[in-house]
């Protein structure tokens, strides 16, 4: 099987393809050239009577993460705070590490037993178990 492609001489995917590798080393990046925090990466997962969410959140304390749950949707804001204090014969030479908060909210199909659901944060990943409201029942309407 042959890949031959016809050429398009107004095609404009070259001059796109150049654009996109000339910035591609910025992705990710805020314009003061600090990584940009509202680049929360999270995992969800589902089964039959959960979903699962892992957020990655490093270098962010504990105390400093709310995490708050409201029918099927899901809210995670956390803060990092870093301390500039400079010594007196120091100078800054390269500052990467950043301070600020960062926030995520999305919905979930299924709406959340509030009350059970849980969460965990160890070496940097928010784990939240999340399990699904029982569905209400049908009821069938008797026709007079």
């Amino acid at each position: 099987m042959s890949n031959m492609t016809r050429y398009d001489p107004f095609s404009m995917e070259p001059v796109s393809d150049l654009f996109q590798g000339l910035f591609r080393p910025l992705r990710g990046m805020t314009l003061a050239g600090e990584p940009d925090l509202a680049s929360m990466k999270i995992d969800v997962t589902e089964s039959d009577d959960a979903y699962k969410v892992n957020a990655e959140l490093p270098g962010v304390a504990k105390e400093d993460i709310d995490v708050e749950v409201k029918g099927g949707t899901v809210s995670i804001n956390a803060k990092i705070e870093r301390n500039n204090e400079q010594k007196d014969g120091e100078r800054v030479i390269r500052r990467e590490r950043y301070s600020g908060s960062i926030s995520r909210s999305f919905s979930l199909s299924a709406e959340i037993d509030e009350a059970n659901a849980t969460a965990t944060y160890q070496d940097g990943v928010l784990s939240l178990t999340l399990p699904k409201k029982a569905p209400v029942g049908q009821k069938k309407l008797t026709i007079s």
